[in-house]
C-alpha cells in the first residue's frame, strides 16, 4: 500500500508539474504581490515607519513570505477546483491508484511552486539591500518554518478546493490571509498600535513567525516565539488535513 502510494503520488505530481512548467505565469503572478508590497513599504512608506535600527527591508521580508505564500495557495484550491468539476477525479477513482494520492499531489505541487516563489521574493530583496549574516542552520531553521507554514495553508487551501461551488469561491477564500499580516508585527512594531488591535495582533499566529523568522536571520535570541510559531503551523496542519481529507473521502465515497 505505502509503494503504490508514493509510486501514485509521484505520478501526478509530475502531471500536476507539467502543468505549471507550461504556464509559468502562475509563479510569475504569486510573487509579483508580495514584491510589489516590498517595494511599496520600502521605498514609499519605509522612511516614515521606525522598525528599530535595522534596515527596514530586513525588518519587512519575513512578513512578505507569508504573503507570498497566503497569495500563492489560492492556486491550489483552484486547480483542484477545477479536477473536481472536470471529473478527472472520478476518472482517477476508476484506477487502482491509492486514493489519498490525488490530494498529496496537489499538496506537493503547492509546496515547490511557492517554494519558488519565495526564492524570486528573497532574491529580489536581495537586490533592494537586505543582508542576513545568519548561518547555515538559521537558514535551514527558516526554510522548515516556511515549509511547515506552507503545508498548513495548503491543506486548508484543499477545503474549498473541494467545496466551492464556483472558480472565485475556490480562491477567494486566501484574500482574509494575505491581509492577516497587516494586523502583526510583519510591517510596523506592535507597540505602536491601539490596545485592542495590539492585543489581537501578538496574539495571532502571523506575529510569532514572522518574529521567529526576523529573529533567525538577525542572529538573535527566538526564545519562546519558535515554539508558538510551531505549535500554531503544526496545529493548523492537524486541523486542516483531518477536515480535507473527510470531505474528500465525503466526496469520493
Amino acid at each position: 500500500m505505502t509503494g503504490h502510494f508514493f509510486g501514485d503520488t509521484a505520478a501526478l505530481l509530475g502531471r500536476s508539474l507539467r502543468h505549471i512548467g507550461r504556464s509559468p505565469d502562475t509563479i510569475i503572478t504569486t510573487a509579483i504581490m508580495p514584491i510589489a508590497f516590498m517595494l511599496l513599504f520600502v521605498y514609499v512608506f519605509g522612511g516614515a515607519i521606525n522598525a528599530g535600527p535595522e534596515k527596514y527591508v530586513n525588518y519587512l521580508l519575513p512578513g512578505v513570505l507569508l504573503i507570498t505564500v497566503a497569495s500563492g495557495i489560492s492556486y491550489t484550491a483552484y486547480r483542484l477546483f477545477l479536477d473536481m468539476k472536470g471529473g478527472i477525479v472520478e476518472r482517477f477513482q476508476s484506477m487502482p491508484i491509492t486514493r489519498s494520492s490525488v490530494l498529496w499531489a496537489h499538496v506537493l505541487t503547492s509546496l515547490v511552486a511557492n517554494l519558488t516563489s519565495l526564492v524570486v521574493v528573497v532574491l529580489v530583496a536581495l537586490a533592494m539591500g537586505f543582508r542576513s549574516g545568519a548561518g547555515v542552520l538559521a537558514w535551514l531553521a527558516v526554510a522548515g518554518i516556511m515549509m511547515l507554514f506552507t503545508l498548513a495553508l495548503t491543506w486548508l487551501a484543499v477545503i474549498p478546493g473541494l467545496t466551492a461551488t464556483s472558480v472565485d469561491g475556490a480562491s477567494a477564500f486566501s484574500y482574509p490571509l494575505i491581509f492577516l499580516p497587516f494586523i502583526s508585527s510583519a510591517f510596523v512594531p506592535t507597540e505602536g498600535m491601539p490596545g485592542p488591535v495590539r492585543a489581537f495582533a501578538e496574539n495571532q499566529p502571523v506575529t510569532s513567525i514572522v518574529d521567529s523568522i526576523r529573529g533567525l536571520l538577525a542572529e538573535q535570541q527566538v526564545g519562546g516565539d519558535v515554539w508558538i510559531a510551531l505549535a500554531w503551523c503544526a496545529g493548523l496542519l492537524a486541523v486542516a488535513y483531518g477536515i480535507a481529507m473527510a470531505v474528500y473521502h465525503r466526496k469520493v465515497r
